[in-house]
């Protein structure tokens, strides 16, 4: 039932994200990268395969809200820090750091920590949770093109909430010997050098 509730939450969400997106597309088209990197984590949700999942109310509120405050944030209303070239640089960086994660994953994708699986290799030998530096780096990009208050205070929501996720995801994954081994390889969690 759990599993039902939180795609059902991701698709709901997902339907004005995209209507905003959809309008400013035509004069702002490099703003897709972020749309379309958002909208793969959906499609991931819909068609990942079953595991264990944390049913504890605070993991599943931390990975819900985790997920929603990006898709709350608006590419209208901001101003533009950085020139558009760069910008989109930035965002498809961070865009093929998430996507390579989840294209690794394949459907061992979710919303909610679960062991779906340990993977090693490709953007996992970089960090322990590649997805989330790319999520964080595209994010990036896309503050510099769209500022505004409103979006800065949707992603320092969502990236405390991504590094709430990362410590709930581990303690289950941290029961699992063959993830263990991967941590001592792979040192660092998120950002090499920092955490």
């Amino acid at each position: 039932m759990l599993d039902y509730a939180e795609r059902a939450v991701v698709v709901l969400l997902s339907l004005p994200f995209l209507i905003a997106f959809a309008r400013v597309l035509p004069v702002h088209p490099h703003l897709i990268v972020l749309a379309a990197s958002e909208m793969m984590a959906v499609v991931l949700v819909l068609i990942r395969k079953p595991g264990e999942m944390v049913a504890t109310p605070y993991a599943f509120m931390i990975a819900l809200l985790g997920t929603a405050a990006p898709l709350l944030i608006r590419p209208t209303g901001g101003i533009a820090l950085a020139p558009s070239t760069v910008t989109l640089f930035i965002m498809l960086v961070g865009a093929m750091l998430s996507v390579g994660a989840k294209l690794f994953l394949n459907r061992s994708f979710g919303i909610v920590a679960a062991n779906r699986g340990v993977k090693r290799g490709g953007p996992y030998a970089l960090v322990r949770h590649p997805m989330y530096l790319g999520y964080i780096v595209t994010e990036i990009g896309f503050l510099l093109a769209v500022f505004s208050p409103l979006n800065v205070a949707f992603y320092a929501i969502a990236w405390s909430l991504q590094v709430l996720r990362i410590l709930e995801e581990e303690k289950i994954l941290r029961t699992d010997g063959a993830y263990l081994d991967f941590s001592k390889s792979t040192r660092w969690r998120l950002v090499p050098g920092l955490f």
